[in-house]
């Protein structure tokens, strides 16, 4: 008896010639279907591995300190240029000027911006110098605030200014302006009321000597 072609189990008969051509071709697909994911496994895993190695070999260290801002130097060449005296502020041991600048616009002004070295300490004080200008000013820097009352400081009167909404006025909750000759010093910030005035103490011989030069 001659051999036929073998029986396939779910057809109960022998695969004709197309079958046959199907079926194997059926497992061709599947077999480079698996190897195409297994090939997309292995080059993830590559790409996982090179951006580790790269990470691990960029160097790590501490952020370079920036150099301290030479408050004195700046302040002669804003004089210089305003043609009149600055406030100049002597900021305590546990305090830093974080920027000096005079900036221009409708009513040009001297800016000295102080922060707390501590990490954990928050909040700052901007010191602005309005040059020829007088407390309607403080309303630009303030965002509409106006004063509601005076507080004497080392024997200057200051204006108050309570911010009633600090999220909207760039983080300002606390203010204290006073006129020095034809200047209007603004003190201003995040601290508290107390601190505030108790800095713009310190600042009182420097309003003097405004009003002198004036």
């Amino acid at each position: 008896m001659s051999k036929g072609a073998p029986i396939v189990a779910e057809l109960g008969r022998p695969e004709t010639p197309q079958e046959t051509a199907d079926r194997k071709a059926e497992s061709s697909r599947v077999y480079r279907s698996s190897q195409t994911f297994r090939n997309l496994i292995a080059a993830l895993l590559v790409t996982i591995g090179v951006v580790i190695v790269i990470v691990l070999s960029v160097p790590r260290g501490e952020p370079v300190a920036q150099p301290p801002i030479d408050l004195a130097g700046i302040a002669k060449n804003a004089e210089t240029s305003l043609d009149r005296p600055v406030v100049v502020p002597d900021p305590p041991k546990d305090w830093r000027v974080t920027s000096a600048e005079v900036a221009g616009g409708a009513v040009t002004t001297w800016n000295v911006t102080l922060a707390p070295t501590a990490d954990d300490e928050r909040g700052f004080l901007k010191i602005s110098q309005a040059v020829d200008a007088d407390r309607l000013w403080a309303a630009t820097p303030l965002r509409g605030a106006q004063s509601s009352g005076t507080l004497d400081a080392g024997g200057v009167e200051w204006d108050v200014y309570k911010i009633a909404n600090p999220e909207a006025s760039g983080n300002i909750s606390y203010a204290l302006g006073a006129q020095a000759g034809t200047d209007y010093v603004l003190l201003y910030g995040s601290r508290s009321a107390e601190e505030t005035a108790a800095f713009a103490e310190t600042l009182v011989p420097e309003i003097d000597r405004l009003k002198e030069a004036q």
